[in-house]
């Protein structure tokens, strides 16, 4: 895996102008996950979010988190914490990975982060994040971009003027998560929001996320929310295969085909083979698992079949019964 490359672009805007981004979560964004993702049409790659305190303590679970392939490019590493000079030093240990740009997280709603002053924790506190934002601004040389959400209730949407601010002070781009901190990653999600920020007169690239699962969603929303990029997160967990649906159905105006068993179980394959090469067959293997489900959804009769790859702790014998299930599945489905 080559890691170390700084790629020129014409302009960083461009990274941006009409994309499907994948978001980052945590667990589930690794880098075999991001560059199945890619390959199946995600236009931009970020890093899990990664804790700054773990970066500047040289915490293995951090150092791993910076670990990207070539092929994810444009990739963002995305940081989080609540103490500014901490997070200084994080920029600029990520900025030694040498990813396109380094994006701050101040959308996480999870109690763990959030009420330590963290993530979206510091949209109780705009000038902290803002003190935030502009020191790392001013101490790396990358491009620096920012992940919120709309407040952190319904009595305190601050969304304008934290997009103000950040594009004030340097920020090249900006995503919203547009939900509030207290609906965590359910209910519906606001998406008019988007269109209010470009209204107030923002110029800098505006990427909506939240709630959007579907490629009918990816074009609702860029038609009438005038975003410049779309983020989608659980849409993308069970179905990688929705940017390219997606870019499908913007193009033609009318769904992709599903994809077939064939090319799921080879996308399985392969992406089984990315993890086992990245963290060796053990962890490989058993993080694997919770993939399973969204490779074989909707195919009849296959609950036996999947509880039984639950089993395995090596990777050839999933491999084999992969195959096999990939050349006999019209025996199975009519079983």
């Amino acid at each position: 895996m080559k890691l170390f490359y700084i790629k020129k672009l014409d302009s960083f805007n461009k990274i941006f102008d009409k994309k499907l981004a994948l978001a980052p979560m945590e667990d589930v964004t690794e880098p075999p996950f991001r560059l199945i993702c890619k390959r199946l049409g995600s236009d931009i790659s970020y890093t899990e979010f990664i804790s700054s305190e773990g970066l500047i303590r040289d915490a293995r679970k951090a150092r791993n988190k910076l670990v990207y392939y070539e092929e994810e490019r444009p990739v963002g590493i995305q940081i989080f914490g609540a103490d500014t000079g901490v997070m200084i030093e994080a920029a600029k240990i990520a900025e030694s990975a040498n990813p396109d740009f380094i994006d701050i997280n101040c959308g996480c709603w999870v109690k763990d982060v959030a009420l330590r002053g963290a993530g979206a924790g510091l949209l109780k506190d705009i000038p902290k994040m803002r003190e935030i934002a502009e020191s790392i601004i001013k101490n790396v040389k990358l491009p620096v971009t920012l992940k919120t959400r709309l407040g952190w209730d319904s009595d305190s949407i601050v969304i304008l003027e934290v997009a103000k601010i950040m594009e004030n002070i340097g920020i090249k781009a900006l995503t919203v998560h547009c939900r509030l901190r207290n609906q965590g990653n359910k209910g519906d999600a606001d998406w008019s929001w988007v269109k209010k920020i470009k209204d107030s007169g923002i110029t800098i690239p505006i990427i909506v996320n939240g709630n959007i699962k579907t490629p009918e969603d990816v074009k609702f929303v860029f038609e009438n929310y005038l975003p410049d990029a779309v983020m989608i997160g659980q849409g993308a967990i069970n179905n990688p295969w929705i940017f390219r649906q997606s870019k499908f159905f913007l193009e033609k105006g009318y769904p992709e085909p599903e994809p077939s068993l064939e090319e799921r179980i080879d996308v399985c394959l392969e992406h089984l083979r990315l993890a086992v090469e990245l963290k060796g067959e053990k962890y490989g293997v058993l993080e694997f698992r919770k993939h399973y489900s969204g490779y074989l959804r909707n195919m009849k009769n296959v609950a036996k079949f999947r509880l039984e790859l639950m089993q395995f702790t090596e990777h050839e014998p999933i491999k084999d019964k992969l195959l096999r299930l990939r050349e006999n599945y019209d025996l199975i489905e009519n079983d």
